[in-house]
């Protein structure tokens, strides 16, 4: 059984590897689309803000809703849910502090740079002028909960390379994109081999 996993083993991890560098080569295709799509849009970009064009400016601000004709037509469940939806900030904010405690401990310990807090938070919707106060409220919610949760993530997917890089034997939905990276599941050998040129790997802050 075990010639036979570990055979079989280096065919799966040959094509793996075929289809991760696949996979690289479309995310960086897929990125290249992106940027092009963005320098054609009528918005662009100001001393880090965003500036429309004047035209695509006053149809933003025709299309704002007031705050009396925005609460009347909000469900009247909405309103009920509203205070367990606010109620997170407090996990959220905790989340964000210990995360930051736990990289400034344990990260140099482990040689590899802190994640960047500032990429994964986003607060540039506020400026739209389509939105009413409610609205740029709810979206600076939306962008810092979410923004803890994917610097979490990223914290976390470091940690996993660190210290466990090896795939499950079932799929994992949402995996994080070092997973891809990771020794296949029973694979001792791999395991071994691989362990230390992954830990290096997150020193100069690649996925590996």
């Amino acid at each position: 059984m075990g010639v036979w996993l570990n055979a079989k083993g280096q065919d799966m991890a040959s094509d793996i590897k075929t289809i991760v560098d696949q996979l690289k080569a479309l995310e960086t295709e897929l990125e290249t689309a992106i940027s092009r799509e963005q320098a054609e849009m009528a918005a662009r970009f100001e001393g880090g803000r965003v500036r429309f064009e004047a035209e695509a400016l006053a149809l933003q601000k025709r299309m704002k809703q007031n705050l009396f004709g925005y609460l009347r037509e909000t469900k009247p469940l909405n309103f009920l849910t509203a205070p367990f939806i606010y109620a997170l900030i407090v996990p959220f904010a905790l989340l964000d502090l210990l995360l930051w405690v736990y990289q400034t401990i344990c990260f140099p310990v482990y040689g590899m740079p802190k994640v960047r807090r500032s990429d994964y938070f986003v607060f540039d919707r506020g400026g739209l002028a389509y939105l009413n106060a409610i609205e740029k409220l709810n979206c600076a919610y939306c962008s810092y909960g979410n923004g803890v949760l994917a610097y979490a993530s990223e914290v976390a997917s470091r940690t996993e390379q660190y210290w466990c890089p090896i795939k499950h034997a079932r799929r994992v939905l949402g995996a994080h994109r070092r997973y891809r990276n990771f020794v296949e599941f029973g694979d001792a050998e791999a395991y071994h081999r691989e362990l230390e040129t992954l830990r290096r790997a997150l020193a100069q802050d690649k996925p590996a």
